[in-house]
């Protein structure tokens, strides 16, 4: 793949290669746009790839200020010079692309949103007991300002997923994750941000996306995190669900061959 640098307002890195439909891919609160290198590498072959790091993560350079997410990305694809796009989010990044979804409804010709978070999304009431140990463990970790113990603790839940055995995916992707989400970690607060969109959460707005969605989430994941998706596929209107078995909440990572052929076959579709 031929890199680029995608600059957004002088405070975000990013690369961009290829030709063709542009897909924009924005990627998880505990990773970078590294975590996307498969899938840049197998879609840059016929469309315009674009990955970026958000203030706080990889290796974006900003000042301390009031921003918003769904701004920088929209001055990025003015930046670029792109119209309309693709979002493919992971996670935060999902939340991200449904944000920017309401409020610029023009500019989105899909949706694929792994395992998103969502703006006004109820919190978890409670977690099975195996689950609920894990979480404790890294409450610990936070409490006690232990950043390695937390990053540790998040490759657990995240990686492995919450109810895993800890260390269940090893190697270079566990280094990949603990890097990523290591730079996160010790990065400086970028903040406060602004309300994404008008002040009603996005969480109940689904009905109005218009754009062709689809969501998949790892049936490893958080259990919350699954009923989430599948409320999201019932409310809303296009909408198509995946799961990807024994994967967790990174399931790109885990299985880049056969997400990617999810992620093709949804494009095709459109």
């Amino acid at each position: 793949m031929t890199s680029g640098r995608a600059v957004l307002a002088g405070v975000e890195a990013g690369a961009e290669a290829g030709w063709g439909p542009p897909l924009v891919f924005l990627h998880a609160g505990v990773a970078d746009r590294r975590m996307w290198e498969g899938q840049l590498t197998a879609f840059a072959e016929d469309h315009r790839v674009v990955a970026y790091d958000r203030r706080g993560f990889g290796e974006t350079r900003y000042d301390v200020e009031r921003f918003s997410h769904v701004h920088d990305l929209r001055a990025l694809m003015d930046d670029l010079q792109m119209p309309s796009a693709v979002l493919v989010g992971c996670s935060q990044g999902g939340r991200i692309a449904i944000d920017f979804a309401l409020v610029h409804p023009g500019r989105v010709e899909g949706l694929f949103l792994v395992a998103p978070a969502v703006t006004g999304a109820p919190e978890p009431q409670d977690f099975p007991p195996a689950v609920q140990a894990v979480v404790d463990l890294l409450d610990e970790a936070e409490e006690e300002q232990d950043l390695d113990r937390v990053n540790q603790m998040e490759a657990w839940i995240w990686l492995d997923g919450p109810a895993a055995e800890e260390g269940r995916v090893s190697g270079p992707l566990r280094s990949l994750f603990l890097d990523m989400n290591g730079v996160a970690l010790n990065a400086t607060d970028p903040g406060p941000q602004n309300s994404p969109a008008d002040g009603r959460p996005a969480y109940r707005r689904l009905h109005e996306l218009a754009a062709p969605t689809q969501v998949l989430w790892g049936d490893a994941d958080f259990p919350h995190m699954q009923q989430r998706c599948n409320h999201l596929v019932q409310a809303i209107p296009q909408a198509l669900g995946t799961v990807m078995p024994g994967t967790a909440h990174l399931p790109n990572l885990e299985q880049p061959a056969l997400f990617n052929h999810h992620l093709r076959e949804f494009l095709e579709g459109l």
